[in-house]
């Protein structure tokens, strides 16, 4: 896979360093909704392409909670919002989307199965969240087990 290299302005690059890369709110509250099904996870499990967020390893479910803007969620419709700075961002956001397929395509090949939701669907519908997550390990139970 290529390595994208984006020019910034010195100002874009501040601001972006900014930004938590750590666990944000919405990861927390789904891992704590995870927790309490009794589902046992990893955080931020680093031995898997992407690092996925949540890493359910007996089951072999990487969870990546995403933000939707960063992610290209609904991407052909809020392409066509973004006023600002197009020629930087749209590349920027459609390289993303190329290394988050390429790294689920690692995933699977590796026997992962990876889910990706974005945070206003688990801020929002936790429970139906939770639901998705509980059918695939009984899913996956057929085969493991």
């Amino acid at each position: 896979m290529a390595k994208y290299k984006f020019k910034t302005t010195r100002q874009i690059s501040s601001n972006m360093k900014l930004q938590s890369h750590g666990k944000s709110k919405i990861e927390d509250l789904f891992a704590h909704s995870l927790w309490h099904e009794g589902i046992h996870y990893r955080r931020d499990y680093k031995a898997l392409p992407g690092k996925p967020d949540i890493a359910i390893t007996k089951y072999k479910i990487a969870i990546f909670v995403d933000g939707e803007f960063w992610h290209g969620f609904n991407w052909q419709e809020k392409k066509k919002r973004i006023k600002s700075n197009r020629d930087y961002w749209i590349p920027k956001i459609e390289a993303n989307m190329t290394r988050d397929k390429h790294n689920d395509n690692l995933l699977k090949e590796a026997g992962w199965w990876p889910i990706h939701f974005g945070g206003h669907l688990v801020e929002k519908n936790t429970d139906y969240c939770i639901e998705i997550v509980k059918y695939m390990i009984r899913n996956r139970s057929d085969f493991t087990e």
